[in-house]
């Protein structure tokens, strides 16, 4: 086996990862994502060129990106960095590099990444600048007809009391969508108000007792049992693994058990509910393994 290279092309980061013939993790390196398609196209190719040149050998290219790839025309959709919609990433990417790439959704990376050992079912959320998902059966992901499965994101926030609904307009067209609610600029709003998108610093603000931002945690781990709640009344899954940079907030791990079982149509709920065990890396690693 041959290096590998994986790309994780996020909403705020770019993250290049390169792991050796024996799969060991050699190389990680982060910049900013470039506001445009051209700009992106130019730093994730810099970016394959430093890390080869780093560790001596060419390498296959994995990407996650935060949409997916149409099977029917090769065009990105779907994707939350919205400049991407509509473009051929992958054949623009393979002719700028000289060779054939893999895109997955980053939801997909972080699945296979963090479950392709894992026996049974499990559902990989993604909570980052975006919110996004993925399905693992007897380890394999489950990318669905249409492949868009487990793309929770875009469903409806389930349960909206009256002073959410109907829910912020989404970029796709509709409103409500889970998405609105969960992710990192959308929890940085309702702490902040309208164009805070950082909410990296609202757990420590919360435990120095700031009420504003523990009101805003509050109400995003309520929600976010909502949307599991949905998902496990739907899948019922072995286990639910998050990841993306909210997922690194500790109080879900406490609230969520708890919250959960309040709109799930059972008597018992047991699903573990855990970390991402490569943190907010997991996504690019999967990426890597995507050959």
């Amino acid at each position: 086996m041959s290096w590998r290279i994986g790309i994780d092309l996020g909403g705020t980061k770019v993250e290049v990862a390169a792991l050796d013939p024996g799969g060991t993790l050699r190389l990680r390196r982060r910049l900013p994502t470039p506001p445009d398609y051209a700009a992106t196209i130019a730093r994730i190719a810099e970016m394959v060129a430093a890390a080869e040149a780093e560790i001596g050998a060419q390498a296959s290219i994995g990407i996650g990106i935060p949409g997916s790839e149409s099977p029917a025309t090769g065009l990105i959709r779907g994707a939350n960095s919205t400049f991407l919609n509509g473009r051929p990433l992958g054949a623009d990417l393979a002719a700028r590099l000289g060779r054939p790439v893999r895109l997955s959704n980053d939801a997909n990376c972080l699945a296979l990444s963090e479950l392709h050992d894992h026996p049974g079912t499990g559902f990989a959320v993604i909570l980052g600048t975006g919110v996004g998902g993925a399905l693992v059966a007897g380890g394999r992901l489950v990318e669905g007809r249409n492949r868009v499965a487990g793309e929770w994101g875009h469903n409806p926030l389930p349960w909206m009391t009256e002073a959410e609904h109907p829910g912020p307009a989404c970029w796709c067209g509709q409103r409500g969508c889970i998405e609105t609610f969960l992710c990192g600029p959308a929890l940085a709003a309702d702490a902040d108000g309208p164009g805070a998108r950082d909410a990296s610093g609202l757990p420590a603000r919360a435990a120095a007792g700031e009420a504003r931002a523990q009101a805003a945690l509050d109400r995003h781990v309520e929600r976010l049992a909502r949307a599991l709640a949905s998902v496990v009344n739907l899948l019922d899954p072995d286990v639910i693994l998050l990841g993306g940079g909210l997922s690194n907030m500790a109080h879900l791990y406490e609230a969520l058990p708890r919250l959960i079982p309040r709109h799930v149509f059972s008597d018992t709920f047991a699903t573990p509910i855990r970390a991402a065990r490569q943190g907010d890396s997991s996504g690019v690693l999967g990426a890597a393994r995507l050959w």
